[in-house]
């Protein structure tokens, strides 16, 4: 079977890419220092993406999209239109740090509860000796809403002249955000990367390997914290099996039409 470098699903057109490939993506973006962005769809993001108008724009200015959701993946293949591998926002940042380290790449973290994101620095250069981590930012909470306090964040970053910009909002505040901001900031690439800080630093604990592998994540955050993500996963959840089927009865009522036409 031949893959795509693209593949269409939910109105999304993803990046067919293993976690190498988007890694020597994102360092080709760097390079270019054309302000691209990154984002990275799971379940959550595709129910969002139907009412959100904000997020659905920040989604058509990114130049990279990578599948982070195991769901995603499971229904590029019933599709016939695999995609390669999950690439998770979370997985991303530790694994460009390497190449960061030996390439002298300029990072800044943004986001999570004061000190997390310089937590999360001293951490991965400990991994990685040379890792350059030229600022990492937690900005005051609703700055994004405040026009004065958005303006210091974002020069913040640019007076930082990092050569990505890794950051960790949350979602959909992380990809608006970073789409409204990026060209101010001056960034060559930014890159939403979900809890990626949390999970580096342990104020989140990440699901198992095996659990991650059976799709399973979002069972193991909801019983770990069920008040707060009660709503997003099952409400979300439903939602998104709801959107599947759309998505899978629409491929197969075109691959009939295309049948006939034949």
């Amino acid at each position: 079977m031949i893959l795509e470098r693209k593949t269409r699903l939910f109105g999304l057109d993803i990046d067919n890419l293993s976690m190498p490939e988007t890694l020597a993506e994102i360092e080709r973006l760097a390079r270019a220092g054309r302000r691209a962005l990154v984002v990275t769809p799971n379940a959550q993001h595709i129910y969002l993406l139907r009412s959100d108008s904000d997020l659905k724009a920040a989604y058509a200015a990114a130049d990279l999209i990578v599948a982070d959701g195991i769901p995603l993946i499971w229904m590029s293949r019933l599709l016939r239109r695999p995609l390669k591998e999950r690439v998770a926002g979370a997985d991303i940042l530790p694994a460009f740090a390497k190449a960061a380290a030996r390439k002298g790449y300029r990072l800044v973290f943004l986001g999570a509860a004061p000190g997390v994101a310089a937590k999360a620095a001293e951490i991965l250069a400990r991994e990685n000796p040379g890792l350059n981590v030229v600022a990492a930012i937690a900005p005051p909470r609703g700055f994004h809403e405040d026009e004065a306090a958005n303006a210091k964040v974002v020069a913040a970053v640019r007076e930082a002249g990092p050569d990505i910009l890794f950051v960790c909002l949350g979602t959909p505040k992380g990809e608006v955000w970073a789409a409204r901001n990026k060209d101010a900031a001056g960034v060559p690439v930014t890159v939403c990367v979900g809890a990626a800080f949390d999970f580096i630093t342990g104020v989140q604990k990440r699901a198992p390997l095996y659990i991650q592998q059976a799709g399973m994540e979002w069972l193991y955050r909801l019983f770990r914290d069920p008040y707060r993500l009660w709503r997003r996963y099952t409400l979300g959840n439903l939602h998104f099996l709801y959107l599947a089927a759309l998505d899978l009865t629409s491929s197969l009522i075109d691959g009939k039409r295309r049948a006939k036409g034949r």
